[in-house]
């Protein structure tokens, strides 16, 4: 009866951490399984003192019938972030990427909703296994245009 009761226990718990881990997961399965179909660029890094993420990470459209491609910009300040959304236009290893990056913030302690929009251009030099060049977004402090050496990665940051 013991053997019978602690077994039924055990299925309990396997069942609720089973459904807990997939709830916690759920959140960034989207992301990844979406630039897992994408060619990522990242100089993403933690910092040993702080444990910070920051950089870039730029995720392209493998799929692309022309020159117009989809792009998804992750801008990394501190932790993770979802990818802003953007058109990337490439002729041979020339590549633009531009669009509006519209962001929607919580002011606190008025818990005000912010809405600011920063028009993002990055310009660059395109290889297998390199993306290099310069990235401006209006409104952020940035050296704008900021130099940006991005290296083939498998998957974006929150995905390893």
């Amino acid at each position: 009866m013991r053997t019978m009761r602690t077994a039924g226990l055990l299925s309990v718990v396997l069942l609720v951490l089973s459904s807990s881990n997939s709830l916690g997961q759920s959140g960034l399965k989207p992301e990844c399984a979406h630039t897992a179909q994408m060619n990522v660029y990242s100089d993403a890094q933690v910092s040993s003192e702080t444990g910070d993420l920051s950089g870039f990470e730029v995720a392209l459209d493998k799929n692309s019938n022309g020159p117009k491609l989809k792009a998804l910009l992750f801008v990394y300040e501190g932790a993770d972030s979802e990818g802003i959304p953007l058109t990337a236009t490439i002729s041979g290893e020339h590549l633009v990427i531009e669009g509006t990056w519209v962001e929607h913030l919580t002011e606190y302690p008025s818990k005000k909703d912010i809405v600011q929009s920063h028009l993002v251009r990055v310009m660059a030099t395109l290889t297998p296994t390199m993306l290099q060049g310069t990235i401006s977004i209006d409104g952020l402090e940035i050296t704008n245009p900021d130099k940006m050496r991005l290296k083939r990665a498998r998957q974006i940051w929150v995905c390893k």
